[in-house]
């Protein structure tokens, strides 16, 4: 039999078996690239092998017959290309699933604390890091140069990599904004991330028994919010000498909260005031230029040119009095101010914008600041234990700011100020002088007023409405 296959394949074309042998070729190349058990099935068959094979193939020696044997042969492997193919792709899928979902690990965050004293080399060096990376850091960027002035207390997030490089520092001003400086190939990539906090509106009403500091409390708002609400009537009610028993006030304002807790104070939307039976009522504007301010419904200022006391919420020890006795040197001498006692260091404010045109020592008056306001008015501010720094003779000055301490410098009993008020050059009683008003809601702008603060005014006695029936329902189960 074997001679008779020798003799048989030696009778074959030389072409035939050029393209035989190209063909076994190819095909072992192919299922060596694609190993699966459907391949192994397929690489075990082989031409030396003749049990494998049909055997009336192999024998025939007609050139036709093989060819037709070599196209099956060449079909079955495709059909097992084709087979395999779909599975070699579904396992490289999984593989690069596998992969993405692998998470890469991220550097940790490392908290740096600013001390007294500090500077942003000192807390870099804390964290490990170089002298080089500080100066690459601040100028990496603009912003950056800001964290060179740092307050004791505030913190900053670091990522440091294992070469002991700045990747990334986070700041945050305050909970509302967070500045995040991310290492690039030329500098630090800088992003803001502002958080915008929930705004709910809160009424509040109060009737004084022994002082506006205590009703407020007890109506639920805090120092801040009862300071807020006697600045807007500040200019209208002396909260030393005009408050009595029984006034009442009523305030709507916004609070505002960041992840489910207050976060902070917002403005006080609308407020009334009822001091010995006359009622005051103030609401916020915005006007057409984005400036804020509070008007009475009818739109006038609240705000007057000056305020009406420059100590918040002080004693008057000694009234204006022209025929009054000096205290000091027991003689009839005229008392052309106000004295407001108040513990030492107090701060003084200026009453009204002007400019400063004396700050010194003058004789009983002790340390002194008189500010001109125009053309008209004058204040002056007497025994003060120290002057605001940077206020100096030509110093400019806006209304509230603080220019100095109470004290007792020059011709005094004890810590106060002594508070004068000109008109014309001509002494006024500061607790009874007209005070001119600052300008109201110009006409152009009424209509737009009362759209914006109508529904102000409206909620602010539907609110106090609401809570005097609620308190009348509960009395009468009572």
């Amino acid at each position: 039999m074997k001679s008779f296959i020798d003799s048989c394949w030696i009778h074959f074309p030389k072409s035939h078996l050029l393209v035989t042998s190209g063909l076994t070729v190819c095909l072992s190349a192919t299922l060596a690239l694609w190993p699966s058990k459907h391949a192994e099935a397929i690489r075990s068959l082989n031409f030396e092998d003749a049990s494998a094979l049909p055997e009336q193939n192999l024998l025939s020696p007609s050139g036709q017959e093989l060819s037709t044997n070599l196209e099956s042969l060449n079909s079955s492997t495709q059909d097992a290309n084709a087979i395999l193919v779909p599975e070699v792709e579904q396992a490289i899928a999984v593989e690069n699933s596998e992969l993405n979902s692998t998470p890469v690990p991220s550097l940790p965050w490392q908290e740096v604390t600013v001390k007294s004293g500090d500077n942003l080399t000192l807390i870099f060096h804390r964290a490990g890091l170089s002298d080089r990376e500080v100066y690459l850091f601040v100028s990496g960027s603009e912003q950056a140069k800001e964290l060179t002035k740092l307050r004791p207390g505030e913190t900053l997030e670091m990522q440091i990599n294992a070469d002991q490089h700045l990747a990334s520092l986070r700041y945050q001003p305050n909970r509302l904004v967070t500045h995040t400086f991310d290492r690039q190939e030329q500098g630090f990539d800088f992003n803001e991330l502002v958080r915008t906090p929930e705004t709910q509106s809160v009424f509040r009403t109060a009737t004084i028994d022994s002082s506006l500091f205590l009703a407020g409390t007890k109506a639920g708002m805090d120092d801040g919010m009862i300071m807020e609400t006697a600045n807007i009537f500040g200019w209208d009610i002396d909260f030393v000498l005009d408050i009595r028993q029984g006034d009442s006030f009523k305030v709507l304002y916004e609070e505002q909260y960041l992840d489910g807790e207050k976060f902070a104070n917002g403005n006080i939307l609308a407020a009334e005031f009822i001091n010995q039976g006359k009622t005051y009522r103030a609401v916020r504007y915005t006007d057409s230029k984005g400036d804020s301010q509070y008007f009475t419904p009818d739109g006038q200022s609240m705000r007057k040119e000056f305020l009406r006391t420059p100590v918040d919420f002080a004693r008057i020890s000694s009234p204006f009095n022209l025929n009054r006795k000096h205290p000091v040197l027991n003689t009839i001498r005229a008392h052309k101010g106000t004295d407001y006692a108040a513990p030492t260091g107090t701060p003084i404010r200026a009453v009204g914008d002007g400019k400063v045109i004396f700050a010194g020592r003058n004789g009983g008056y002790g340390n002194v600041v008189t500010i001109q306001h125009g053309q008209t008015y004058q204040t002056r501010y007497a025994h003060m234990s120290k002057f605001q720094r940077g206020v100096r003779q030509g110093t400019s000055v806006k209304q509230g700011q603080i220019i100095g301490y109470v004290g007792s410098t020059g011709l005094a009993t004890g810590p106060h100020l002594h508070y004068e008020f000109y008109v014309n050059g001509a002494v006024r009683n500061p607790v009874t002088v007209a005070l001119p008003k600052a300008k109201s809601v110009p006409e152009a702008e009424m209509l737009r007023f009362a759209q914006q603060t109508q529904p102000l005014l409206a909620e602010l006695g539907y609110m106090a409405n609401t809570q005097l029936a609620l308190k009348d329902d509960f009395e009468s189960v009572q």
